[in-house]
C-alpha cells in the first residue's frame, strides 16, 4: 500500500484522471493481482455480485432501455455464462503451453506464457450496458490486470449498477468505475492505459484508436455496420421468420449484430414477408405500444433518428412511433432499394428493410459495397453447397446458418469485427488473451554449447546454406 501512497504524493498535482490510473499502475506493480488465487478469489466474488444483483439489473435496465424481464436477464445470463467458463478454465489458460523448437533454436525447450497487460481501460456501450462491461471485465481480471470502466452516460440506471458492483467488492486501486459524460472519457483517454477495450460505433472508434495511438496503446474495437441476412429460395420459410424476427427486434434493434436488413431470393420474397408479417403479429400482437415485449429507444435523438430513416410508402407493418415513450413499433418495409435512407446507415433500431436478388453474385457484390465489413451475416438455406459459396465469397466478423445472434451465446466461438466492424475478439480463452501478452520464452541447457554461431564466422555460412536447403 505504501507504493500507492508514493504515487499519490508525486500526482497530487494531476489531474483525477492521472491520480487513478497511476494509483492502478502502482497496485499492479506490486504483483497483487498476478497469482491464480488472488484471480480466482476476485471472480468468485464477481459472479456472486452479479447473482445479489440480478433483480437490480433487470430494473435498471426496464427504467434506462424499457427492457422486458426475459431480455434483460439474457444479460445476467451472459455475464454467468462467461464467470463460469473462465473459472472452470483460468488454470489451464494461465499454465504456460508447451510449443515445439525449430532447428535453428536447438537444443531448447519453448513455451508461451500469457502474462497481464497491466491497466486497463474498458469503455461500455448504451445498448446491452451490463453484459458489455461484465464479459470483458471478466476477461480483465482473469488475466491478471487492474481495471478502469466507463459505463455508457445514457444507462444511468444501469452504471448505478454497476458502480455498486464494483465499489463493494474491489478497492479502486484494482477495479474503478467512473461515470460522467463525454468529458470524463475525453480525460482518461488522455491518460496511458496498457490496453482499451472499446465497444461502439465507427466513428467514436475512430477516437478512441486516435488517443490510444498517442501512447502506443494496444485497443480491442468491437464496432458495427450493415449486418446482412440472406434468405434463399431453399429456405425454411417459417424458421427464418420467426429467428429473423426475434433476432432483429431484440433490444428493439439496438443489436450491434442484429439483422440489419434482409436480401430475399425474389422466387420466395411475397410469401417470405407475408410471413414476416405474421410473425410480427404473432410476436408483438396488433397494438404493438401495448405489448410488454418490445422495449424503447435509449433517447430522443436515436428516435427522431430511426423514425427519419422510415418511409411510409414502404411499410408492410409497424411504422407506428410514440415520442413521449421514445417507441417505436416493430417495422417492416418491403420493396427497398440502395438509395433509401435506410440503406445509407446502420439502422440500430426497430426497422427491418427487404431487398430481393435473383443470383447469388448480386449478393455478393452488396454485401462488397458495405463499409467493410460487416459485423455479422446470416444466411438461410437447406443446401451446404450454398452455405459454403456465400462463406468464400464474404467477409464478415462471424455469423450463423439457418439462425441470428446465437453465435454470441458460444463461449468457445471468438466474437469480433473485422476492418470497419472492428478490431480483435473476445469471449472465452480469447477474453482472457485480450488483456494477455503472450510471451514467447526459450530455455537454453548449458552443459551443451554450439560453438557455430559465434564468431569467427570463417566458412560457417556455406554449413548454414547446407542445412537450409
Amino acid at each position: 500500500m505504501s507504493a500507492v501512497i508514493d504515487v499519490e504524493k508525486k500526482v497530487a498535482e494531476q489531474s483525477w484522471a492521472a491520480l487513478a490510473v497511476n494509483k492502478q499502475r502502482a497496485y499492479f506493480e506490486t504483483g497483487a493481482t498476478k497469482s491464480y488465487q488472488f484471480r480466482m478469489d476476485q471472480l468468485h466474488k464477481l459472479k456472486q455480485a452479479i447473482i445479489k444483483h440480478a433483480p437490480d439489473v433487470e430494473t435498471a435496465l426496464k427504467s434506462d432501455l424499457g427492457r422486458p424481464p426475459l431480455e434483460a436477464y439474457i444479460e445476467v445470463a451472459a455475464a454467468m455464462d462467461e464467470i463460469n467458463h473462465a473459472i472452470k478454465h483460468l488454470k489451464k489458460w494461465m499454465k504456460p503451453r508447451r510449443v515445439g523448437t525449430s532447428m535453428m533454436a536447438k537444443p531448447g525447450k519453448s513455451r508461451i506464457q500469457a502474462t497481464p497487460l497491466g491497466v486497463t481501460f474498458l469503455l461500455v456501450p448504451y445498448n446491452y450496458p451490463f453484459v458489455l462491461c461484465m464479459q470483458p471485465l471478466i476477461g480483465a481480471i482473469a488475466a491478471g490486470n487492474t481495471v478502469v470502466i466507463k459505463p455508457s452516460s445514457l444507462d444511468p440506471a444501469t452504471a448505478d449498477v454497476i458502480q455498486k458492483i464494483v465499489d463493494d467488492n474491489f478497492d479502486p486501486e484494482y477495479v474503478s468505475v467512473y461515470q460522467g459524460s463525454t468529458e470524463i472519457t475525453n480525460a482518461l483517454l488522455e491518460e496511458r492505459f496498457d490496453h482499451i477495450f472499446f465497444t461502439g460505433s465507427p466513428r467514436v472508434g475512430k477516437i478512441v484508436m486516435a488517443a490510444a495511438a498517442k501512447h502506443l496503446t494496444t485497443v480491442t474495437l468491437e464496432l458495427g455496420g450493415k449486418s446482412p441476412t440472406i434468405v434463399h429460395h431453399d429456405a425454411d420459410l417459417k424458421v427464418a421468420a420467426r429467428r429473423i424476427i426475434s433476432g432483429k427486434f431484440l433490444n428493439v434493434g439496438q443489436t450491434c449484430i442484429a439483422p440489419d436488413h434482409l436480401l430475399v431470393h425474389s422466387s420466395i420474397k411475397e410469401s417470405f414477408v407475408n410471413e414476416l408479417k405474421s410473425t410480427v403479429k404473432e410476436f408483438f400482437g396488433d397494438n404493438m405500444i401495448n405489448s410488454l415485449d418490445v422495449g424503447r429507444l435509449v433517447n430522443d435523438k436515436h428516435f427522431e433518428r430511426v423514425k427519419g430513416l422510415i418511409d411510409p410508402s414502404k411499410v408492410v407493418i409497424g411504422g407506428e412511433t410514440e415520442k413521449s415513450q421514445k417507441f417505436i413499433a416493430p417495422t417492416i418495409m418491403d420493396n427497398v432499394s440502395f438509395d433509401d435512407a435506410c440503406m445509407q446507415e446502420e439502422i440500430f433500431g426497430p426497422l427491418l428493410p427487404v431487398l430481393e436478388y435473383t443470383d447469388l453474385t448480386e449478393v455478393y457484390a452488396h454485401v462488397k459495397k458495405l463499409p467493410p465489413h460487416p459485423l455479422a451475416l446470416y444466411l438461410f438455406t437447406g443446401s451446404t453447397k450454398v452455405e459454403d459459396e456465400v462463406l468464400d465469397n464474404t467477409q464478415f466478423g462471424g455469423g450463423c446458418i439457418n439462425n441470428t445472434l446465437m453465435h454470441v451465446g458460444n463461449a468457445n466461438l471468438p466474437f469480433g469485427g473485422v476492418g470497419n466492424s472492428g478490431m480483435g475478439s473476445y469471449h472465452g480463452i480469447k477474453t482472457f488473451e485480450v488483456f494477455s501478452h503472450l510471451r514467447g520464452v526459450l530455455k537454453t541447457p548449458t552443459f551443451f554449447d554450439i560453438k557455430f554461431r559465434y564468431a569467427p564466422y570463417k566458412n560457417k555460412v556455406k554449413f548454414l546454406k547446407m542445412m537450409v536447403k
